[in-house]
């Protein structure tokens, strides 16, 4: 790779991206803005609307429980900027319960709660012997990959008692299917990532994830088309 590639900056390219990580409430989101940073990205913390708006790329970051996520996503105005973002083909990526939140419902303790419904399908708690999947993980990425590209057999962090265990979301017509990314613990096989257009997510943690989730993250920064401050890429 070139050092334009490995940093993130499409070959040709005149400046970083500049992404905003969505600032709802969610902990550990600096170790997100110094790993984008790492990555080559200008970065913002923020729920400031017209810089999430205009921003090249948004992140959704989430830990804990999905109910308490959403809601915490709703507080901010993050769902309606989601949904303007990819109304307008501009990239968001989610990371781990931001993965989850995209998917139409959570169920928790028995209790079910209504998520993003970016995406068909329930979150669900693992079943596994041990439970909460800790640790480092291989992931089964499809053919195609531009987020795995390169590091497709690299392991990834995850800390996560539910998953999206299975996908639901049936192929329409002549547009491009996502592509899935699986893992499985214990036996239980679940979603790990997911690229679907302009709406990216991952299960485990890129941040966390050494070497290769900084790969991911460079990856993924090199897909963002670069917009001007009047929203034109």
């Amino acid at each position: 790779m070139s050092p334009a590639q490995t940093r993130g900056t499409a070959p040709g390219e005149g400046r970083p991206a500049r992404v905003v990580v969505l600032d709802h409430g969610s902990g550990n989101v600096r170790s997100v803005v110094r790993a984008l940073e790492a990555a080559g990205a200008q970065v913002a913390l923020t729920a400031d609307r017209e810089q999430a708006l205009a921003a090249d790329g948004l992140v959704v970051p989430g830990v804990g429980a999905y109910a308490a996520t959403v809601e915490q996503i709703r507080a901010v105005g993050g769902d309606r900027l989601i949904e303007r973002r990819l109304a307008g083909g501009r990239p968001v990526l989610g990371i781990c319960v931001g993965l989850q939140v995209m998917f139409d419902a959570g169920d928790e303790h028995g209790e079910r709660s209504v998520g993003l419904a970016q995406w068909p399908g329930e979150v669900t708690r693992l079943e596994a012997s041990v439970v909460p999947h800790m640790g480092w993980n291989t992931v089964e990425a499809p053919e195609g990959s531009a987020l795995f590209a390169g590091v497709d057999h690299e392991r990834f962090y995850f800390v996560h008692s539910y998953a999206a265990r299975r996908w639901e979301m049936e192929p329409i017509g002549p547009m491009k299917a996502p592509l899935v990314t699986w893992a499985e613990h214990d036996g239980d096989r679940f979603v790990a990532a997911v690229e679907n257009g302009a709406l990216c997510a991952t299960q485990f943690h890129p941040e966390k994830s050494g070497d290769a989730g900084s790969v991911l993250l460079a990856n993924w920064l090199r897909t963002l088309p670069r917009y001007d401050q009047e929203g034109a890429a």
